[in-house]
């Protein structure tokens, strides 16, 4: 079946509009830690970690190549949330930890999601159907 070129026809513009609002809306709730969204996620994924990650790992896990992670990691330890140094066992690997600073942020952005949620107004199942459809479509673009 032929697809139309209509706008409103496209699965990539809602995705686009909706992603835009969505980091917006975290952007928002974000500015009085001083975190950028993408640091923020830098954060949930060490604040979810019970070790030190790798710069390789904190790409794979947020889809971010070195070129966009390096420099949001740097920004991350100028600002004293994260450091960074060289893994003993293998001097090719640089490990990420959080710092004081960084985990202390985990109190303040506690309550995002739940703030984040409210914005979007969809309950907690449409919110996890709508997760699991958003995570099949990265699966599938991501493996080909």
């Amino acid at each position: 079946m032929e697809r139309s070129l209509e706008l409103d026809d496209q699965l990539c513009f809602p995705l686009y509009a909706a992603a835009r609002a969505v980091t917006r809306a975290y952007s928002q709730l974000l500015s009085d830690s001083g975190l950028t969204y993408p640091q923020y996620l830098v954060l949930l994924a060490l604040w979810s970690s019970e070790t030190p990650l790798s710069v390789g790992e904190l790409g794979e896990r947020l889809h971010l190549d070195s070129g966009t992670l390096t420099p949001l990691l740097k920004r991350l330890e100028s600002a004293g949330r994260v450091s960074r140094r060289r893994d003993a066992a293998d001097e090719r690997r640089v490990l990420v930890a959080l710092t004081e600073s960084g985990e202390a942020l985990r109190g303040e952005a506690a309550s995002i999601p739940t703030e984040v949620a409210a914005l979007v107004g969809i309950d907690d199942g449409q919110l996890e159907v709508l997760k699991g459809l958003l995570t099949t479509i990265i699966d599938r673009l991501e493996s080909r």
